[in-house]
């Protein structure tokens, strides 16, 4: 592409200079590359279960900058990568055959300088030049068939879709050696492409302490985020470490590039984006539809583009999704028409919740007990799905409390809405630890939550001039 470049500033200008009729594009490269077609059916997929693409020209400008630099370190410069910011709040980075390379908006939030991003972008190329994906598929299809019988036998089993979730995590996952692998072909790019070699080692860190922030239980969290599927064990972190030793002492070789990292990512979104509502500690609100309920306490709620989920202690969980109402008038026949398995006919009731029509019932399947709760909001049906382990006593006060803070929410508090943003800015005269993350937005946890954004240990204190990044509308 640089020689293309170069040979145009060599020729004499003529007017009639018309586009080529067989343009070097990313589409022509990987035209007859099974790996890429492979790549390709996958694309739609992923980008619509990461809530779409996220589309900002400044951030896109910044990513691509650094896989350009990768990129022409790449074991396999005939390979073609294209990247993709996934407009998601998770923490999350992967790969698809083909150098298909997705990167969610939330790593970069949590990342604090371009060299944390380039750990993460080398790693995932490393997949691919290493061509892990295709041994991935084979495993995939051997056990194509008994994640069917999972799903046909256990389909109405919370404990059936759990064993079906950590088997995708599974098939997700590259086995120990590859990770290994990727990692050590990851930093060598690294350190060629002149970045900060340490900055894996660094950037897991930071990912696990994030996990441990924003687990409910993190002894026990199963969530579909970077470290599911890339395990940070303390060996793990020792042998980047090793790696990165290779170029010299950590402190001393490489770039960070923390300035134009920061640029780049200062008004980036934070969090969920208004089209799925937004999560404000306990509370769920959603402009669009005009709702909003809480959870209890202790609960996390994660907000996913298929649904509202919420975890608590002793395994209680939550699902709250929406459907169109359709013909559906009556509630209580629409808890009876069969969407909900194990269902105690019974048990069902019609109720009105903060003057809305409603019903509930009980469900029970294997070893778990369940509330179920419709509401009609308009044309739409909001569920509530609240489950506990058979003879647990928490059941009611948790669907007590969903059902009881439900309501429609007014004109002024939907006005009021206004997404979060990581922002970034210069530490003055007078700031301090303290003062600075007063101004954190979205979070009861506001010193916690700047310190774990900016990568500050213990005892941290900061000083005039410094940026710093901090979350605000």
């Amino acid at each position: 592409m640089l020689y293309g470049c170069q040979s145009i500033f060599d020729q004499a200008y003529t007017p009639n200079v018309s586009p080529s009729d067989s343009p070097q594009t990313v589409e022509e490269v990987q035209k007859n590359d099974p790996r890429a077609q492979m790549g390709a059916r996958e694309h739609p997929r992923i980008v619509a279960s990461y809530g779409g693409e996220y589309k900002d020209a400044k951030t896109e400008r910044l990513v691509a900058r650094i896989a350009g630099a990768l990129t022409a370190v790449s074991e396999n410069p005939n390979q073609s990568f294209r990247i993709t910011i996934l407009n998601s709040p998770a923490i999350n980075a992967f790969a698809l055959p083909g150098g298909y390379l997705y990167v969610t908006r939330g790593l970069l939030a949590l990342a604090n300088d371009a060299s944390e991003v380039a750990a993460v972008l080398s790693h995932e190329m490393g997949h691919v030049t290493a061509n892990h994906g295709i041994e991935r598929q084979k495993r995939e299809e051997a056990e194509v068939i008994a994640s069917r019988v999972v799903a046909e036998v256990l389909s109405s089993d919370l404990a059936g879709k759990q064993a079906l979730a950590r088997g995708k995590l599974r098939l997700a996952a590259f086995s120990r050696q590859q990770e290994l692998q990727a990692d050590a072909i990851g930093i060598r790019m690294l350190g060629e492409a002149g970045y900060d070699p340490y900055a894996a080692a660094r950037f897991l860190d930071s990912m696990a302490a994030y996990a441990r922030f924003s687990s409910a239980d993190p002894d026990n969290d199963q969530s579909l985020d970077f470290l599911s599927s890339h395990p940070n064990s303390a060996q793990r972190v020792e042998l980047a470490r090793q790696h990165a030793r290779n170029f010299g002492q950590e402190g001393s070789v490489g770039d960070r590039g923390r300035d134009y990292f920061l640029a780049g990512i200062d008004g980036l979104l934070y969090g969920d984006s208004p089209q799925e509502g937004y999560v404000r500690g306990q509370t769920f609100m959603h402009g669009g539809l005009g709702i909003r309920f809480d959870v209890p306490p202790d609960f996390r709620i994660d907000n996913k583009v298929e649904a509202v989920l919420a975890t608590g202690p002793n395994e209680a969980a939550v699902r709250f999704d929406g459907v169109a109402a359709g013909d559906n008038n009556n509630l209580a026949n629409y808890l009876t028409s069969g969407w909900v398995a194990g269902l105690q006919p019974d048990t069902v009731k019609e109720t009105t919740i903060n003057g809305l029509p409603a019903a509930t019932a009980r469900a029970s399947a294997e070893r778990w007990d369940f509330d179920v709760t419709v509401i009609r909001v308009g044309d739409q049906i909001f569920r509530f799905l609240t489950a506990v382990p058979k003879g647990s006593d928490t059941l009611e006060s948790t669907a007590d409390t969903l059902r009881n803070s439900f309501r429609k929410m007014t004109p002024a508090e939907i006005a009021s809405l206004k997404p979060l943003r990581v922002r970034v800015i210069t530490v003055g005269p007078s700031d301090t630890l303290a003062s600075l993350a007063n101004r954190m937005m979205g979070t009861d946890r506001k010193l916690d939550l700047f310190k774990l954004l900016n990568a500050l240990p213990a005892g941290a204190t900061v000083s005039p001039g410094q940026k710093m990044k901090i979350i605000s509308e």
